[in-house]
C-alpha cells in the first residue's frame, strides 16, 4: 500500500521557515540558506531530491503555493516555479477560497481544495494509485497532517543553522514517535527518515 511522506528542510532549532515572512522573502528572513544543499551539492542529495519528487500527487498549504497572508486568490497567480513546476503531478492545495483547477506544463495541476486535511488526502490518494502521496509544506499543513496520525514516513533534512525563531514544525502535533530508519548527511545538511507512530 502506498504510504504518506513529507520532506521538510529544518533548522537546528527545529524551524522551516525564519521570521517576517514576505512575498520578498517567502521563507523569512534567513529561511533560503536552509535549502544550500540542494543547490551548492546537488550531486551527493541526488537521492534525497529524487525521494521528494517521487510521489504521485503532492498536498501543499495556500501559503506554500501563494505566498504569506490570507485572503482571496489573485487569479493571475501561477505559483513560485514558473510555467513548468518540478512536481509533474497532480498538487491538492489546502485552501479557504475555491478556484478552478490550474494546469501547468509539464503534468503538474494544481487543485484546490476547500474542505480540509482529510478530502485533500482522499483526492491525492485517488489521483496517486499505487504511488506515495507527498506532504509538500508548509509547517502548518505538516502540523495539521502529524497531529491528526495521516502521516507514515517523515524525512528530515537538517541545515546545520539556527533561526531563532519563524515557523517551527513540532509545535502542537502532540505526542509522536519518530523511528529513524536512515541517516546519512554532508557538511550542509543532515538527512534523517523516520517512521511516525503514535
Amino acid at each position: 500500500m502506498s504510504q504518506v511522506t513529507c520532506d521538510l528542510t529544518i533548522s537546528l532549532d527545529g524551524y522551516l521557515a525564519g521570521p517576517n515572512q514576505s512575498m520578498a522573502e517567502p521563507l523569512g528572513e534567513g529561511g533560503e540558506s536552509l535549502h544550500r544543499w540542494q543547490f551548492e551539492e546537488p550531486e551527493a542529495h541526488t537521492a534525497e531530491r529524487e525521494g521528494i519528487l517521487a510521489a504521485g500527487a503532492f498536498i501543499m498549504g495556500r501559503n506554500m503555493y501563494a505566498g504569506p497572508g490570507p485572503g482571496p486568490w489573485a487569479e493571475d497567480w501561477r505559483g513560485w516555479w514558473g510555467e513548468e513546476p518540478p512536481y509533474h503531478a497532480p498538487v491538492f492545495v489546502l485552501t479557504h477560497h475555491a478556484r478552478k483547477p490550474l494546469e501547468m506544463e509539464g503534468g503538474t495541476t494544481f487543485n484546490f481544495v476547500t474542505d480540509g486535511i482529510e478530502a485533500a488526502l482522499a483526492q491525492a490518494r485517488e489521483a496517486a494509485g499505487s504511488k506515495d502521496v507527498a506532504i509538500a509544506g508548509g509547517a502548518q499543513t505538516a502540523r495539521q497532517y502529524l497531529s491528526a496520525g495521516l502521516i507514515d514516513e517523515l524525512r528530515l533534512h537538517i541545515s546545520p543553522m539556527v533561526l531563532g525563531a519563524g515557523e517551527r514544525l513540532l509545535d502542537g502535533v502532540g505526542s509522536l514517535k519518530l523511528e529513524p530508519t536512515e541517516v546519512r548527511g554532508s557538511s550542509l545538511v543532515t538527512h534523517v527518515r523516520y517512521r511516525v507512530t503514535r
